[in-house]
C-alpha cells in the first residue's frame, strides 16, 4: 500500500491514495493553518472507524442479521504533550435492525477487535481501546 502526501502551503496538505481518491488535511489558525481539512489525527480515527465498522457489517450480514444501518461514533483523549498521542479510544457502536441479535451483535464487535481490524489491533498496541453499542430495533 502506498499514498503520497503533498505540501500545499503553510500546513495545509493533500493526501492520494493508490486507488486514486484524495483527502485535504489542514491545521488550525494558530499553527498557520487555514481549517481547509481534517486533521491527521482526526482521520486516523475515521480510519480505524471505517476499519472496525466495515468488519462488524460484514459479519453481521454473514450471521444472517436483518441489519439496517450501523455508526461507529468514535471518541479519544490525547496527552496534554507533545507527542499529543491518543492515551484512550473509545467506540460506541448504533446498530440498527429487524430483531438483531444482541449476542451476535457483541460478538461481530469483540471479533472485529481481537481478530479481523487491522487499524484497531494496530492502535491498541499503545492505546487503550474500548467499545460499547446500542441497539435500535426497525420500526415496521
Amino acid at each position: 500500500m502506498k499514498v503520497n502526501v503533498s505540501w500545499i502551503d503553510n500546513v495545509n496538505f493533500v493526501g492520494k491514495s493508490e486507488s486514486n481518491h484524495e483527502v485535504r488535511m489542514d491545521g488550525p489558525e494558530d499553527v498557520g493553518g487555514k481549517n481547509k481539512g481534517m486533521r491527521p489525527m482526526e482521520l486516523m480515527l475515521i480510519g480505524m472507524g471505517g476499519c472496525t465498522s466495515f468488519d462488524v457489517v460484514t459479519i453481521l450480514k454473514k450471521s444472517r442479521q436483518k441489519i439496517e444501518g450501523c455508526e461507529a461514533l468514535v471518541s479519544a483523549d490525547r496527552s496534554e504533550s507533545i507527542p499529543k498521542v491518543f492515551t484512550k479510544i473509545h467506540i460506541h457502536f448504533i446498530v440498527k435492525g429487524d430483531n438483531l441479535d444482541e449476542s451476535v451483535v457483541d460478538r461481530a464487535i469483540k471479533l472485529s477487535a481481537e481478530k479481523y481490524c487491522s487499524a484497531t489491533i494496530m492502535l491498541s498496541k499503545s492505546v487503550a481501546i474500548t467499545h460499547d453499542f446500542e441497539i435500535i430495533a426497525s420500526r415496521n
